[in-house]
């Protein structure tokens, strides 16, 4: 059976949001910011602001130099709560596969099999963006596909408005012509080295194979190969089961109080979670590590990762910010638990400029060799030199 994939999608989720509190921010360039926070960064910004060079993560100084006539507006994560909570109430009558986007305006609907009861699938997804725009105040966009990659692809090609039906067995036909950047599963660094290969396009990219796109690019080519394909086989999570996550712990033999054999624990337990996240084919947008000291109690601080990833050498750096934020007392600690969650396709973005992106690049090669000695040689094959200490 095809199944029938609908992903809803409201751009610019957190401005969308404000503007439909208050419609005198309609047309205007805004943007989602701690105003006043001497390193405050974006967080949302509309169309507007993007057409005029803001980025997310972009510090809010940099923004203001870009676009003059900017409206900034405070991060109201409540309201997003509340409005993803509404949208979620809307599409639970027609499937119990939902799976929402952390308060970002992202909804997949499983309603495969479903057409007997509520009709074909473009109708429930017309129904859907119907009841948005008439109840909530919100126009996303929509798209139909048979798996959530095209879904998704179809979602970015027609943005910031629009819908798009990508009908099954026509996913190789429809990403064919499309550039590279589009398709959700390929990272940065993959991107700046076929486009030094002069391969933007995605039939280019497939036309080499699986077998001489490994010799570009390394391990991951049999994955990128397949997403390019548009094969995706992961299903819509149901709405009450757990969102995937990697989790992972570690038990001190002696507890300890020292700092920097924690981190070298903590590093391990790194190499590890980022080791799973890339054989997903996922990266996480937050980590968390948990701290049990001796006496039983236990504290757990958690970062968001911006942008997301699923490379060691940039996970180690939040974890140990969590870990120092975790571990605040004088009592010793008896386990450590890294908790990698809010999984999503690797972002489509290059870094904005060439010396950062080579850096990346330089990253993304270390971190694909030592996971090929691991793979040879086993998991303690090798490891970074701050893994040894303590």
């Amino acid at each position: 059976m095809d199944r029938n994939i609908i992903h809803i999608n409201v751009a610019d989720f957190a401005v969308a949001v404000e503007r439909r509190l208050d419609r005198r921010l309609a047309g205007r360039p805004v943007i989602i910011a701690p105003e006043g926070a001497a390193r405050a960064v974006v967080y949302d910004m509309s169309e507007e602001a993007y057409q005029a060079g803001v980025r997310k993560g972009m510090p809010l100084a940099r923004a203001g130099r870009l676009c003059r006539d900017l409206v900034i507006r405070p991060p109201q994560p409540a309201r997003y709560e509340q409005a993803m909570a509404d949208l979620l109430r809307h599409a639970l009558p027609y499937s119990p596969r939902i799976e929402p986007g952390d308060r970002d305006g992202h909804l997949f609907v499983d309603v495969t099999g479903t057409s007997r009861l509520f009709g074909p699938a473009v109708d429930v997804a017309r129904r859907l963006h119907s009841q948005a725009w008439k109840e909530l105040g919100l126009d996303p966009i929509w798209s139909l596909a048979a798996n959530k990659l095209i879904a998704k692809v179809a979602s970015r090609l027609v943005k910031p408005q629009g819908d798009c039906i990508v009908p099954p067995g026509g996913e190789a036909a429809f990403l064919a012509p499309l550039p590279v950047w589009l398709v959700p599963g390929i990272e940065g660094p993959d991107l700046i080295r076929l486009r030094e290969l002069n391969l933007t396009r995605v039939h280019q990219v497939v036309g080499l194979g699986a077998a001489r796109l490994a010799v570009a690019l390394g391990r991951p080519a049999a994955e990128i190969d397949a997403a390019l394909r548009g094969i995706d086989t992961s299903p819509v999570l149901a709405v009450d089961q757990a969102a995937p996550r990697v989790a992972l712990n570690h038990t001190f033999g002696t507890d300890v109080h020292a700092l920097p054999v924690m981190e070298s624990r903590l590093h391990t337990l790194v190499a590890t979670a980022g080791r799973r996240l890339r054989q997903q084919g996922r990266v996480a947008r937050r980590l968390a590590v948990a701290a049990d000291y001796s006496d039983g109690r236990r504290c757990v601080r958690q970062v968001r990762l911006e942008p997301p990833t699923a490379n060691d050498l940039a996970l180690f750096p939040a974890a140990r910010r969590a870990l120092h934020l975790a571990v605040s007392r004088r009592t010793r600690v008896r386990h450590l638990r890294l908790i990698c969650d809010r999984l999503v396709f690797p972002p489509a973005q290059l870094p904005l400029f060439a010396e950062e992106g080579q850096t990346v690049l330089r990253q993304k090669r270390l971190i694909a060799a030592m996971d090929k000695i691991r793979d040879r040689f086993g998991g303690q094959a090798v490891r970074m030199g701050s893994a040894w200490t303590g």
